[in-house]
């Protein structure tokens, strides 16, 4: 849910940023006494899209980045107990014998808080039981820590257990997932790679799921992701909960691309203004257009139906140029008195300029009106 309101978010923070960061470019790039890029000019508009575009990517990588570091000061029951994640039995019960040795509350340093010290031991009993435990072993690396609060409840003993459980949670998840964006796009928040979107929500269910099922870790990752982490001294490698966890907050960054880069990747600034196109991209711009086409047309049609009846009225008088004159002035003359003097705007302009007027004359002139 946090990485949904994170989505809903950030649809309105990177404006602000991108204004700030103009301001600074601007501050910058330009010599003093230079004019600089008026808002509303072509070359204004282009800067904006491409700061934008730049901010909203560096913010997307400092999204992954951030839950990598998470993810890593978090730990897992492996890294607390430092053993590898194909660590035998054997392995593990040597390991927690000499942690217990050092970190037991009856052997643990003297001056150290005794709710820490016991609640660290404990820590590491839940660790080193749940590891030694085939099944909750398998449920720990798909579902986490969540996994010792079912096995505690007595409801989850075999792997089949926990895999149904962990289903129960999985399921409504991309349920409300769907809502939200089924319900983002019918208020129209989502239009621009609208498929895009549904296709990146179903390639991470099937991920997921694909994850939660398998016996071993995604080849992906085993084969890619962890030599690269090892050439930057990263030796921990990502557990499968933390794996779908990544993902997550990789699909919500690729939702967050969609609405703020995707669209201005091929916008046009040519009028000064930020024009969005593509497929789904400036369907607003494109209804303005045909609005304002439509107005223009019902404008020229109300115009000649107009002359048509001033000639039909004036059609008696074609022969006479003189009264058509005098009636096109008495015409003329009927219209500034009763429709542009009676406008409540033109009566209030023509009442400050008396007043003005009568401001500027002289003592006795004024008058009273």
């Amino acid at each position: 849910m946090s990485n949904l309101l994170s989505l809903i978010g950030w649809t309105f923070l990177p404006n602000l940023v991108t204004g700030w960061v103009q301001t600074i470019y601007y501050g910058i790039s330009i010599r003093a006494g230079d004019p600089k890029p008026r808002p509303g000019t072509p070359r204004f508009a282009e800067h904006r899209r491409r700061i934008h575009i730049l901010v909203v990517s560096l913010y997307l990588l400092y999204t992954i980045y951030e839950a990598d570091h998470d993810l890593r000061r978090q730990g897992s029951f492996y890294s607390d107990l430092g053993v590898s994640l194909d660590a035998s039995d054997r392995d593990i019960k040597s390991r927690f014998r000499r942690l217990a040795a050092v970190h037991h509350p009856d052997k643990a340093a003297t001056g150290r808080d005794a709710d820490s010290v016991n609640a660290y031991f404990v820590h590491l009993k839940t660790a080193s039981d749940t590891l030694l435990d085939p099944a909750r072993r398998f449920a720990y690396e798909r579902f986490g820590p969540d996994v010792v609060q079912w096995a505690s409840q007595g409801r989850c003993v075999t792997v089949r257990d926990f895999v149904v459980r962990g289903a129960q949670m999985l399921v409504p998840y991309y349920a409300v997932a769907a809502a939200v964006m089924y319900a983002l796009g019918l208020f129209g928040y989502l239009d621009w790679a609208r498929h895009e979107r549904w296709l990146v929500l179903g390639i991470m269910f099937v991920f997921e799921l694909n994850t939660v099922m398998r016996p071993g870790r995604p080849a992906l990752f085993e084969k890619v992701v962890d030599p690269v982490l090892r050439l930057y001294g990263q030796t921990a490698a990502y557990l499968p909960f933390q794996i779908i966890a990544l993902a997550r907050k990789l699909c919500v960054t690729i939702y967050v691309a969609l609405s703020q880069v995707g669209p201005l990747i091929g916008a046009d600034t040519s009028t000064g203004q930020i024009v969005v196109g593509g497929k789904k991209g400036g369907k607003e711009e494109v209804l303005l257009r045909q609005n304002l086409d439509r107005l223009e047309g019902a404008a020229k049609a109300l115009d000649a139906d107009a002359a048509r009846l001033l000639e039909m009225e004036m059609a008696p008088f074609a022969g006479d140029q003189q009264v058509v004159q005098s009636m096109k002035g008495k015409m003329k003359e009927w219209l500034v008195q009763n429709t542009i003097r009676a406008d409540p705007m033109v009566r209030d302009a023509l009442g400050r300029a008396f007043q003005r007027r009568r401001a500027d004359a002289p003592a006795g002139a004024r008058g009273t009106r």
